[in-house]
């Protein structure tokens, strides 16, 4: 019985977190293709640059919600550390997006609107699930359980 709470409780735990991720991901999800639209197609700049200042803005509001909002119950190891490690981590998914892109864009040669916005919604989704990952594993660590004050001895006396 004791396993199945155990159990139940850490899936309601992962449930709250992807909860609480995805809505930190959907609202830098818009800031991110609106940003990456308004840059490539509202000022003309290259496929690549606007999907890059797209994705430095996103992401530094995505850093605020996830630590403060999603994880703020994980062990905060020091700012500078969880930052680097954010923006690093967010480098890999941002070149998983322009790997796409550009394939789009520079080896299929589809220069239109809704060819881009694919490869731009296909290399989020792939960026997304590295970067779920990744934060879990390096950037939000689990907060560390701290020992019962008191233990129980063989006979369930406490000590």
């Amino acid at each position: 019985m004791e396993f199945l709470r155990h159990a139940y409780d850490r899936l309601a735990g992962l449930t709250r977190e992807l909860a609480k991720f995805g809505t930190i991901g959907a609202i830098a999800f818009v800031v991110d293709t609106g940003s990456t639209n308004l840059f490539r197609f509202g000022i003309g700049w290259g496929p690549l640059t606007s999907k890059v200042l797209a994705t430095v803005i996103a992401a530094t509001l995505a850093y605020l919600g996830n630590r403060y909002w999603t994880f703020r119950d994980r062990e905060q190891n020091g700012l500078a550390r969880e930052y680097f490690l954010f923006f690093l981590l967010n480098g890999v998914g941002l070149l998983i997006s322009l790997l796409v892109i550009g394939f789009v864009t520079y080896t299929l040669n589809l220069h239109d609107a809704l060819s881009y916005n694919i490869a731009l919604l296909a290399g989020t989704a792939l960026a997304t699930l590295f970067r779920f990952w990744s934060y879990k594993k390096w950037v939000f660590l689990a907060a560390t359980e701290e020992p019962p004050k008191e233990l129980p001895n063989e006979a369930g006396r406490v000590l």
